[in-house]
């Protein structure tokens, strides 16, 4: 099964937005993940239903970012891709009337729940301005020690 990379690229999409003054066409969006401006379009249009960005048709149009980084937790941009699946592993449904089966399920299904509970209490305390402010944290040591190199 492959990874669904969705959450990831949207928020390196939503971070790059917060740094840019002019709106992002899907064209621009689709060259830097590497992929067509319909699938940008379609994913985007969640994160638009929900009130996280907002869209111009035409001359000048694009995508803008209409929330601040900090009111946008990981978690909403999770919901707003449309909940896509956490994990690769599940259950077997090969011999659904096999006792032993039926009690691996069980306890495959105990331990996944309360996997995906922590997982989406972690995404909903992390806001996507925490990730911003780490990446500057990180542009700024990059700049110091390329400056002191310099010197």
């Amino acid at each position: 099964m492959r990874n669904d990379s969705r959450l990831s690229r949207m928020l390196h999409v939503l971070i790059h937005m917060d740094r840019h003054v002019h709106s992002a066409t899907s064209e621009m969006i689709a060259k830097m993940l590497n992929t067509n401006p319909v699938v940008v379009r379609r994913t985007m249009a969640g994160l638009r239903e929900r009130g996280y960005v907002s869209s111009e048709k035409g001359h000048g149009g694009g995508w803008t970012l209409v929330r601040p980084l900090s009111e946008i937790t990981l978690l909403d941009i999770y919901n707003a891709l449309g909940e896509p699946h956490l994990f690769a592993i599940g259950p077997a449904d090969d011999q659904p009337q096999c006792l032993v089966e039926q009690a691996v399920n069980s306890a495959l299904a105990d331990a996944m729940l309360e996997a995906k509970a922590l997982l989406l209490r972690r995404l909903g305390s992390v806001t996507l301005k925490q990730i911003a402010d780490e990446f500057e944290a990180k542009l700024e040591a990059r700049s110091a020690a390329a400056n002191s190199c310099a010197s």
